[in-house]
């Protein structure tokens, strides 16, 4: 018959809830757990042994209880951090209302299975891509500051820090100690690299450990560990073991040394070679610097050796020589042409001379031309007066003004005679002679030469 349900009225005692608790447990049956052995006590003179079995990829624990003989009976493979296979019914006491596992059987995990389940691990993580070289990031050269993960006062952080030093003596580190095996390793070693994953100083983490067994080193293969190493920022080098040991975490890291002395030394230069390498890099370049120098001095040589840069100015005396024979002939062309000219020019002007009236006139010839009008000298000057070219042109009477080389005389026609013979002549009243211009009026522009 089932209990009334419970109210604030009516609730159930303490007893009644462990009691149904206690029967509904009963319900299930045997389990096969497999975890690690955080805990084991057994003391003497007692009949039961108290356990506690912990699950290696979480912070989950059970209490175990078994006879004390089955603890002595599994020797050593029942001790604390070793990965163990139980059988058993859970049942909760009431007297505490705790709930335990009662154990008929314990068996250590055989090294053949955790090298089984090592290795299924080892695929999944490679399928997911956390082996892969691309994602692996390169070390600092020179690290400020780096961050070791491991026991404390162990061989390992004396090796790593001793030869780190020793190849460059300031070098810092930051170390955190942990435990490298049993049941508190995983979750001491991922705190640690968290907190120097968060420190921007840390440079590099290391992780460190000596050689052991397969089961010595079964942390270092746990899945929760290989991940927090792929979720690092900061690179990660492993150095567990010697050199045959290879856990999971060796592929996961960026670099994997074979021991923790190894570690040492791939971390930072070596402080001797690398000032040899610089030594030897300074002569390099106060050679090729020398090198350099004494070509181009070679070469500054030569090119003030050229004539255009020793002596500069000879080009400039040559090209001013050059310049003023170009300048002479010039000056001599231009004379040349021009007493060319000025000779042409005389010519012409001697030969206007001789065809000119002027010269006709002083070889004894005159212009005669008629005066218009009868008023003498007041007939109109404005009007250019004919040339007398025909004995009839003129009547008895007419003047005449008559012009030779020297000046001008005017006449009057008394007794012209049409038949060409001379007629006779009234000499006209002697007028004042007075200076004519020149043969620019001796002939109307358009006339012929009287002669």
């Amino acid at each position: 018959m089932s209990e009334a349900p419970t109210s604030p009225e009516s609730p159930w005692p303490v007893r009644t809830v462990a009691r149904k608790i206690s029967e509904w447990v009963d319900r299930l049956g045997a389990v096969w757990v497999e975890g690690q052995l955080a805990q084991v006590t057994a003391r003497p003179g007692t009949g039961t042994a108290f356990l506690t079995l912990r699950d290696p990829a979480a912070d989950v624990s059970l209490q175990l209880t078994c006879p004390v003989a089955l603890v002595r009976e599994g020797g050593p493979a029942v001790a604390e951090g070793n990965r163990v296979i139980v059988h058993g019914k859970p049942s909760f006491f009431l007297g505490r209302g705790t709930l335990s596992l009662r154990v008929d059987r314990i068996q250590a995990v055989g090294l053949g299975e955790l090298l089984a389940r090592i290795e299924r691990l080892r695929r999944l993580l490679a399928a997911e891509g956390l082996f892969d070289v691309a994602r692996k990031r390169p070390l600092p050269f020179l690290p400020g500051c780096i961050g070791l993960v491991t026991g404390r006062a162990s061989a390992a952080e004396h090796d790593v820090v001793s030869n780190a030093t020793a190849r460059w003596p300031s070098v810092r580190f930051r170390i955190e100690h942990t435990a490298t095996q049993g049941g508190l390793a995983v979750a001491q070693i991922v705190d640690a690299l968290g907190v120097l994953d968060r420190d921007p100083g840390v440079d590099v983490i290391v992780l460190a450990r000596g050689g052991g067994s397969v089961e010595d080193l079964l942390p270092f293969s746990d899945e929760t560990l290989c991940r927090a190493v792929a979720d690092c920022r900061t690179p990660v080098v492993s150095a567990i073991g010697h050199e045959p040991d290879t856990p999971l975490v060796d592929h996961v890291a960026d670099l994997r040394c074979s021991t923790p002395t190894e570690a040492g030394r791939r971390l930072v230069p070596d402080l001797a070679e690398e000032s040899a390498r610089i030594a030897g890099l300074r002569d390099r370049a106060r050679r090729a610097l020398h090198g350099w120098v004494d070509r181009e001095q070679r070469l500054l040589t030569a090119l003030r050796a050229r004539p255009v840069l020793a002596d500069p100015l000879h080009a400039m005396r040559s090209r001013h020589d050059e310049l003023e024979r170009m300048r002479e002939r010039a000056r001599g062309a231009v004379e040349q042409g021009l007493d060319r000219r000025t000779t042409e020019v005389a010519h012409l002007r001697a030969r206007l001379t001789t065809l000119g009236p002027a010269a006709t006139l002083a070889r004894g010839y005159a212009i005669v031309q008629r005066v218009p009008g009868s008023t003498g000298d007041t007939a109109d000057r404005g009007v250019a007066w004919p040339v007398l070219r025909s004995a009839g042109e003129v009547g008895d009477g007419d003047r005449l003004r008559i012009r030779v080389a020297d000046g001008a005389v005017t006449a009057r026609v008394d007794g012209a005679a049409a038949t060409g013979r001379p007629a006779t002549r009234k000499p006209a009243a002697r007028r004042p002679r007075k200076k004519e211009p020149p043969a620019a009026d001796a002939a109307p522009a358009g006339k012929d030469d009287p002669s």
